[in-house]
């Protein structure tokens, strides 16, 4: 029989341009939710399903990204994608955690919108013999039920609802979990959106975040 896991640690990847409040509170409530020891945030060099065109440079999202991680003791930040060659696929970097942490159970963080698209991700059947996947709803959106991809149709079997969270079991032994989160309303399209118009984007983003965009001079194109 296979040894439980002692540790449980969050991944949570994404472009972060720019990270912000609803990222860090969805975080918080999977941490508290799953009891994972700690959430790590990891920026994408380049997306594989987004346009990178625009992005700013890796080292100024990975420096907002670390500030952000800062406030909140379960939080850390990786760089582990910026260090690899583009493009920045999931499975490499759920490989890489896997072969670093070998005692750890892995929990990756996913949007419903992504999650939906998980056949079209490189080596995607492999990703659940890697890591736990957790599904995380936007606030008001309720259960994705119709959103779990048609790929994974016999392969998935429901298991329980605990509190906030809907479990499936994987024919791997790996769980995905849909986690309906209260979070908050706000995405970094709105929030590039707002300083194109001349808008604040404080209390939306980060103190220090929105100090070191104003300093560097991010998003200037936005703002015009």
């Amino acid at each position: 029989m296979e040894q439980k896991k002692a540790k449980k640690l969050g991944l949570f990847g994404g472009t972060f341009n720019p990270i912000h409040l609803g990222h860090l509170r969805a975080a918080e409530e999977v941490r508290e939710e799953l009891a994972l020891g700690k959430v790590v945030f990891i920026p994408a060099l380049i997306p594989p399903h987004k346009d990178s065109a625009g992005l700013p440079p890796p080292s100024d999202r990975l420096k907002m990204v670390e500030f952000a991680a800062s406030t909140n003791p379960y939080f850390e930040c990786s760089d582990v994608e910026l260090l690899r060659e583009a493009p920045s696929y999931t499975i490499d970097t759920l490989r890489a955690f896997s072969s670093r942490c070998p005692d750890t159970e892995l929990y990756f963080i996913v949007g419903t919108d992504q999650f939906s698209e998980i056949d079209t991700w490189k080596d995607w059947e492999g990703l659940f013999e890697l890591a736990n996947f957790v599904v995380v709803t936007r606030p008001g959106e309720g259960t994705p039920a119709l959103s779990m991809p048609l790929a994974l149709k016999g392969l998935i079997q429901y298991d329980r609802t605990v509190s906030a969270l809907e479990i499936y079991k994987h024919v791997s032994s790996t769980l995905i979990i849909i986690c309906n989160i209260t979070g908050i309303e706000v995405s970094s399209t709105h929030i590039r959106a707002l300083l194109k118009e001349g808008k604040s984007i404080r209390h939306l983003v980060g103190e220090e975040v929105v100090d070191y965009i104003i300093s560097r001079g991010l998003y200037e194109e936005e703002a015009g």
